[in-house]
């Protein structure tokens, strides 16, 4: 039904859909894509608040609008609301209540914004709370720290109010902007990092479970740490006592200290970032555990393939690779990528031994991700009994529509 109300509140620039491309948009999807657009009124400037219709003239919500964009409009709300710091501060303490429901904001380093998922397109917020790294000396003081990420034109338009709203809503002690992410060349936008408020140390203490990690904000992966993966850590670590261990695409060593301190034989770490492994190495020291940590700077498929001739044999495998799925194009070559590992590390793994296995890709769907495990197994005439199916931590909050809010995939498997 057209809303009429809505359309004389809406003032100034307009998107109107095509006929019957507003289904997927009601029922929760915050892009409209160009080719699903019939025309728009008013020449909105780019990043400009541009209200949406459907062909019949009823409202469906407000958005940040890029002509130079394939998502030509992302939706920031379902009402008629202006996108200024009244908005932001209202968001970000929506955001916060979700996310004090499981964590302790206090205590716990988490991501505090998660883009489209809390209605914020394109923006990323994460909080570290730890201590400031000084290298030889004591640790400073307890501090908060945010790391940032501005994805999409609308936000980075709008970071000034942004960067005001999110000192008031979690004040923290310095904010660090991480914006090189390749996504944003779609957007029109040059890569950005540096101090946006406050100081930020080089280098943070944080703590997970009862580990703690060595973060770099500023030239660390992404925002700095992957907060995505802490219960899988946690999950995985629950096989570890008694095992030998290898932990391929280490990173920073976040499953493999994890695993080491729950009490494994040996951790066999491989990366092919020599930055990667030295803080691996670092963090394992950090934790008591370099004794029974090791690290090999390797490209996987090669590791793998060299260790399957060796005949070399673990009880627990941990496979984190990065997205080998960037767009839809490369989903049948990600499949390759994607089984070749898995498909060796069964061949590595005892009877009764465990895998891990994660694809953070969301381009490598579920359906996809589980036939490559199956595919896998039949290949190397092993079976597999499932002993959990998980994502995201809930701090990255999956939501109704927008299925590209669930891109983590993680399965604990046992190889009979």
């Amino acid at each position: 039904m057209r809303d009429k109300n809505a359309v004389n509140s809406v003032r100034g620039y307009r998107v109107v859909l095509k006929p019957r491309e507003e289904l997927r948009l009601r029922r929760g999807h915050p892009w409209v894509y160009d080719n699903e657009i019939a025309f728009v009124e008013g020449d909105p400037p780019a990043g400009a608040e541009t209200a949406l219709f459907d062909s019949r003239g009823s409202f469906i919500g407000k958005g940040f609008f890029n002509p130079s964009s394939k998502i030509r409009l992302r939706l920031y709300s379902r009402t008629t609301e202006k996108a200024d710091k009244a908005f932001f501060i209202k968001s970000f303490n929506q955001a916060l209540f979700w996310r004090r429901r499981f964590f302790d904001d206090t205590k716990e380093s988490l991501r505090l914004v998660f883009g489209e998922a809390d209605n914020l397109p394109g923006l990323i917020v994460d909080l570290f709370i730890g201590r400031a790294d000084a290298g030889d000396t004591e640790p400073g003081a307890m501090g908060r720290w945010l790391s940032c990420q501005f994805l999409s034109l609308g936000v980075e338009l709008r970071k000034a109010e942004i960067v005001q709203s999110l000192v008031e809503v979690f004040e923290p002690d310095g904010i660090v902007e991480r914006s090189e992410a390749p996504v944003r060349a779609l957007e029109g936008l040059e890569a950005s990092s540096g101090l946006l408020y406050g100081s930020v140390p080089e280098n943070v203490l944080i703590k997970e479970g009862n580990a703690v990690f060595l973060v770099d904000l500023s030239e660390g992966q992404k925002t700095g740490w992957f907060l995505d993966q802490r219960a899988n850590r946690a999950a995985a670590a629950r096989f570890a006592a008694g095992a030998e261990v290898l932990d391929v695409f280490c990173n920073q060593g976040g499953f493999g200290i994890l695993a080491a301190m729950a009490g494994a034989a040996h951790v066999t770490a491989v990366d092919s970032s020599r930055g990667a492994l030295a803080a691996a190495a670092r963090n394992a020291t950090l934790n008591g555990v370099e004794s029974r940590y090791s690290t090999i700077e390797a490209n996987a498929f090669d590791y793998l393939r060299n260790l399957e001739k060796e005949k070399a044999k673990f009880d627990l495998i941990i496979l984190d690779p990065p997205a080998f799925a960037k767009s839809r194009s490369s989903v049948e070559q990600a499949y390759k990528g994607y089984k070749e590992i898995n498909l060796r590390a069964m061949r590595l793994l005892n009877r009764g031994g465990l895998l891990v296995s994660c694809s953070c890709s969301y381009w490598f769907d579920e359906q996809r991700f589980q036939t490559m495990i199956e595919d896998a197994a039949f290949d190397c005439g092993r079976k597999i009994r499932l002993i959990e199916a998980r994502t995201q931590d809930m701090d990255h909050p999956i939501v109704s529509g927008y299925p590209e809010s669930k891109y983590l995939k993680c399965r604990i498997l046992e190889l009979r």
